[in-house]
């Protein structure tokens, strides 16, 4: 079922950010979401960006799929509001949050979440990688390897986090959770298939797909926000 508005070539905001604190990306979200409360004129924005090592917990996850005491660690881990298991963040790894009004697109999260999965795979795809889904889970595979990680949290049809796409990470943070609460699914990394892939480009083919799978036109812009 669509939305009440038009999609067709919809502006999004593109903010390419780099390395940035889990904890300062997650604020800047959640203003970004409060604004398009308010004012739901407020353009779409997507936010392409890396984390320094750092776990999160989904809203409803289990502590049971640590590896590590919660009360003696020295791990960044933050719970969100996202669905979803535990996963690690960590640079190397393309993470995406775009923060949409789905009622100029469509009001349908199962149709979010698979047009998050189509963006990864057609990026992918140009590539000649085989990604492709699995019945039953989300997120985005290669040849049994979970290579991106899909979580979201969706506040009266506006979207906030998003994707993870593992590019060229050091995966050996992984070794210290169950990614996702799956535990018979390895993670792996795209450079696993082709050791010289670079990450600005496997980016850019990130944002030409995201373009033709939700029929938008991302404008590239400069980063105004809180940065405190």
């Amino acid at each position: 079922m669509s939305g009440q508005f038009s999609h067709l070539a919809r502006p999004v905001l593109l903010y390419e950010l780099g390395i940035i604190p889990y904890q300062r990306a997650w604020t800047w979200q959640r203003q970004l979401v409060a604004q398009r409360k308010q004012d739901s004129t407020q353009p779409d924005v997507l936010m392409l960006l890396e984390h320094p090592p750092v776990y999160t917990l989904g809203q409803g996850s289990s502590e049971a799929f640590l590896k590590f005491d919660l009360d003696a660690t020295d791990f960044a881990l933050h719970r969100i509001e996202r669905g979803g298991e535990v996963t690690y963040h960590c640079p190397g790894q393309l993470v995406g949050y775009p923060i949409l009004n789905l009622r100029y697109h469509r009001q349908d999260l199962h149709w979010y979440l698979r047009g998050l999965e189509s963006v990864l795979i057609d990026a992918l795809g140009k590539y000649d990688l085989p990604a492709q889904r699995l019945d039953g889970l989300t997120g985005v595979w290669i040849e049994g390897y979970k290579v991106a990680a899909i979580g979201i949290k969706v506040s009266r049809w506006i979207t906030m986090h998003g994707f993870a796409l593992n590019i060229c990470p050091d995966l050996t943070g992984f070794q210290k959770i169950v990614p996702c609460g799956i535990e018979d699914r390895p993670v792996g990394s795209l450079v696993q298939f082709i050791p010289q892939l670079k990450f600005a480009d496997v980016s850019d083919a990130v944002q030409r797909s995201f373009e033709k799978v939700f029929g938008v036109k991302l404008q590239p812009a400069k980063w105004l926000g809180d940065e405190g």
